[in-house]
């Protein structure tokens, strides 16, 4: 994985991370509440020599030997401060409740490295009491340090303990850290919410992004569509202009009549020199949009001055006359039985270059309908003088998408972002090829306006593509086939 799609996995599931995150934090605070809180106080002795220099000796040679004896004392010294001796003279000092071997485990003493310091640290459950058992710790050791020093205990021996800094009282308690708690917290609950969010990208099989899928299935996505929440079933199709003024009713379908000028542009350009003339629009399972596509597409084509022609080839679940609201009557059914000729069941739609075929009767052998020579025969004496869009039913209920594949140019297939899986994807290509049929490409459908989506499949488009129907024209000038968009052509 690359930098992009650790970024798109956050785009993905951000929310979900989010608050996992937060529940790592709100548990580790949640656990600083519940520990007992711990004061901690500190204090401060000397080791010090009382040689004297009765013998003679220089100053320097007396400070040498204290020096010497007290190097020599300093590491006993940290030993026996943590001796239950100690402990029980701080007990008796402080008439404390406890045992030595427990009171042992809350003081720790320490020498400062290169010095005769010891540290004396104290943790107790109340500022005072912690303060208190530091400085009574230092008196209690000593007096044993004077114990074992001299048989005299008025007077110091050669070596004794003498205090240098009382403990302090604590503002605030050693622990928990509660800013170290909240840190941990959340350092482990990001690392739990990158791995939901990785484990959830790598268990999603839904089709999500251009690169993914090009990457699983081998084909080229030739349009994404963005998802249109105002259409219905009998209201789904784009006006001739596209949505491309800002005064029109339809601006708002702006985006998605961007995204089928550019499917369009994309299979002009499939191959330029012989562009694929018979298209069949199918999709994996129902409901993946393929009707809409195939229509719009019609519509996009013959908005351009092409001469397209519209066929029901969905002889099961007909939608292409609710699509238009054409009246139920003679199709192409009637058409492949002997019934009626194509220009008597084709009707005129739009600026006059769309021709749309209903299905018409439905007929008990769809698929032999649809494969039949006749069929053939029928496709191809109409690509001569139109292009030819055929909506076809969904590849894996039916044969009948792969059977008119194979007598057109080539197939789209149309896939919901979010919905269609690969291995579903997988197995669509999969029937139409072992039909002998040419996949031309993939469609994502329904690809979202919002969030992750929109960002990254560029539907964020400003004021600036438009044209204003109340823009002043050029002199001379003649608006003729609706509003355009800027710098579109009337052949758009």
């Amino acid at each position: 994985m690359d930098l992009r799609e650790y970024l798109r996995v956050f785009r993905a599931h951000w929310l979900g991370m989010v608050l996992i995150t937060l529940l790592g934090v709100a548990v580790a605070f949640g656990w600083t509440l519940l520990q007992p809180k711990v004061y901690t106080a500190d204090a401060s002795a000397i080791v010090q020599a009382t040689t004297a220099n009765d013998t003679g000796d220089s100053s320097l040679s007396a400070a040498m030997l204290g020096n010497s004896l007290t190097s020599g004392r300093v590491k006993t010294y940290v030993a026996l401060g943590q001796s239950r001796a100690v402990a029980d003279g701080v007990i008796k000092d402080l008439g404390l409740d406890t045992s030595a071997d427990q009171l042992v485990k809350q003081v720790s003493v320490a020498n400062t490295v290169d010095t005769t310091t010891l540290k004396v640290t104290a943790e107790a459950s109340s500022p005072e009491k912690a303060r208190d058992i530091a400085e009574a710790w230092v008196r209690s050791m000593g007096a044993e340090v004077n114990r074992l020093e001299t048989t005299d205990p008025a007077k110091k021996g050669a070596v004794f303990l003498s205090p240098i800094d009382s403990a302090r009282l604590p503002d605030a308690p050693s622990s928990p850290n509660t800013k170290l708690a909240l840190a941990l917290g959340a350092l482990i609950g990001l690392a739990i919410a990158v791995g939901y969010g990785l484990l959830r990208y790598t268990l999603d099989r839904r089709i999500r992004s251009v690169e993914q899928v090009e990457r699983e299935t081998g084909k080229p996505v030739v349009g994404t569509i963005p998802e249109e929440k105002t259409f219905t079933a009998d209201n789904r199709l784009l006006p001739f202009d596209g949505g491309t003024s800002r005064g029109s009713d339809s601006a708002h379908l702006f985006g998605i009549g961007e995204a089928m000028r550019e499917l369009r542009t994309n299979l002009q350009y499939m191959d330029v020199d012989n562009p694929p003339r018979i298209i069949v629009v199918t999709s994996p399972l129902p409901g993946d949009g393929k009707s809409t596509i195939s229509s719009n597409l019609a519509v996009t084509l013959a908005s351009s001055g092409q001469p397209v022609v519209l066929i029901d080839g969905d002889l099961r679940r007909p939608m292409i006359d609710t699509v238009f609201g054409l009246p139920k009557g003679a199709g192409i059914s009637d058409v492949l039985a002997g019934r009626a000729t194509i220009a008597e069941v084709a009707q005129r739609f739009g600026n006059g270059q769309l021709l749309v075929v209903a299905a018409g009767k439905v007929p008990p052998n769809p698929s032999e309908v649809l494969g039949s020579a006749r069929m053939r025969e029928l496709l191809k004496s109409i690509a001569r003088e139109a292009i030819v869009i055929v909506d076809a039913p969904p590849l894996i209920p039916v044969t009948d998408a792969a059977v008119l594949a194979h007598s057109a140019d080539g197939a789209i297939i149309v896939g919901t972002v979010g919905k269609t899986t690969y291995e579903v994807l997988g197995k669509a290509i999969g029937n139409l090829e072992r039909a002998g049929a040419r996949a031309l490409g993939l469609v994502l459908n329904k690809v979202p306006r919002r969030g992750s989506g929109a960002a990254y499949y560029g539907y964020q488009y400003h004021g600036d593509y438009y044209r204003s129907d109340e823009q002043e024209l050029p002199s001379g000038a003649v608006r003729e086939g609706g509003p355009r968009r800027r710098g579109e052509s009337e052949a758009a």
